[in-house]
């Protein structure tokens, strides 16, 4: 990996893509200094610090606890991108449009951006609408008001729209997925500041030696355990029907040699969104316990008793929202009839597996078995920093399982990308090497 970044920073091309993309990220961080006019941060960040928008918070760098004016950042764009998706497998104008090349891509694009601003908000109205009701969440000089709330949600859509902007530069111009980039960016602005509570912790004597090594130890086998899954995948293997030509002249005419390859399916085809999905739906209880804390008392007590973060029902509910979401949005991206049906009219067969339905039907079993695995994956990466933190005793580092995939997803694609336009500019180098000494 070092010695791709060495070779990138050698070739000035991609040197300035590289620096064009931290220009604009750091441009975005930038955001995260300036709040949003009629916001008391230093209240806000009490009030927020409860674990209500844990999630949120983790994507855009803190910027939610402190209402900046990338507050949202890129979760409307996510949140739309994830409803374009699996509305584009069910609506056939959709389907229509993703199967018509650079044009429909386009155009599907800008479906999202639209979706992304109206969800945004509505999102920057709830939020909004949350910082108001209290009234030191106000600065000194504003009052609660309709003409403070529009103040507040009008700075968040142009804070969204920038936003999506920045990623969208980021991916035409720079190097890697510019959405991608700017939630890791998001997500490592807050390691710095922990790790250095966390070092205070230790240098007070409140943290041992053997807990420290063991929380480290245990994140880097998270790390590695989390390289391994995100590459894994089932190779299943196919043969293609080749056509070659002959010459009728010599009496061969045409003979046919199978072309074999393989159809990948990967252990954790949904990524981070099965986790996203469950997230968001655990904000409903906590959002009920402020809800009910003054009309139904009994209802509030409950829900925070049983369904409280980081309880035992919580994390179980968690877990089962996990496994679900994953199973639900495989069902929706991996179809395995139109893959078999793709398989036939290509003219290939999996070996041993009579084409159409019986090859669906192996597909489906394939992608069922491997879907349990990577929805436990998942499960264990929200569970083990619970488990961790209660073992060693370091709470001042937010260890995130689901951080830490994003972090590593984002660096093996980017690292990918890189790879290739180095091998590209190489094989060009090579090319224009070889026709100058063609010439001479």
């Amino acid at each position: 990996m070092l010695r791709a970044f060495r070779d990138a920073f050698r070739i000035p091309d991609l040197q300035r893509k590289i620096v064009f993309t931290l220009l604009l990220l750091a441009i975005y961080r930038l955001g995260n200094t300036i709040p949003t006019p009629g916001v008391n941060t230093e209240n806000l960040a009490q009030s927020t610090s409860n674990g209500l928008f844990s999630l949120i918070s983790m994507i855009s760098g803190g910027n939610l606890s402190q209402f900046s004016i990338f507050a949202l950042g890129v979760l409307p764009y996510i949140t739309a991108s994830i409803v374009i998706q699996l509305l584009t497998t069910t609506i056939p104008a959709l389907e229509k449009l993703s199967k018509e090349g650079e044009e429909g891509r386009k155009k599907i694009n800008a479906y999202t951006r639209y979706a992304a601003v109206g969800l945004g908000a509505f999102q920057a109205t709830v939020f909004s609408i949350f910082v108001a009701n209290n009234p030191g969440n106000i600065a000194v000089g504003w009052t609660p008001g309709i003409f403070t709330l529009l103040v507040m949600v009008l700075t968040q859509v142009a804070g969204i729209a920038f936003t999506m902007w920045l990623g969208e530069r980021i991916t035409e111009v720079g190097l890697g997925n510019g959405i991608s980039l700017i939630i890791t960016a998001g997500i490592i602005a807050r390691y710095p500041a922990e790790i250095k509570a966390t070092s205070e912790l230790f240098k007070q004597g409140n943290l041992s030696v053997l807990s420290l090594l063991a929380f480290v130890g245990i994140t880097v086998l998270v790390i590695v355990a989390i390289v391994y899954v995100y590459q894994a995948e089932r190779r299943v293997p196919v043969q293609y029907a080749r056509a070659r030509g002959g010459t009728p002249a010599a009496g061969s005419g045409r003979n046919y040699s199978g072309q074999a390859t393989y159809l990948p399916i990967k252990l954790n085809q949904a990524g981070v969104i099965p986790v996203i999905f469950a997230s968001a739906m655990l904000i409903l209880p906590n959002l009920l316990v402020q809800a009910t804390a003054t009309r139904a008392p009994g209802v509030s007590t409950f829900l925070q008793q049983y369904l409280s973060p980081g309880g035992v029902w919580y994390t179980a509910l968690e877990v089962v929202l996990i496994i679900g979401f994953t199973y639900l949005y495989n069902s929706v991206q991996f179809d395995p009839k139109r893959i078999s049906e793709q398989l036939r009219e290509a003219g290939g067969f999996i070996p041993g597996v009579r084409p159409g339905a019986p090859t669906a039907t192996f597909l489906g079993t394939i992608s069922s078995r491997i879907s349990l695995w990577g929805a436990l994956f998942l499960a264990l990466l929200v569970v083990i920093p619970q488990l961790i933190q209660r073992w060693t005793g370091v709470t001042t580092f937010q260890f995130s399982g689901t951080g830490l995939l994003i972090i590593v997803g984002v660096a093996l694609e980017t690292l990918k990308q890189l790879e290739a336009q180095l091998t590209v500019r190489r094989y060009d180098g090579f090319i224009s090497k070889g026709r100058l000494r063609g010439r001479l």
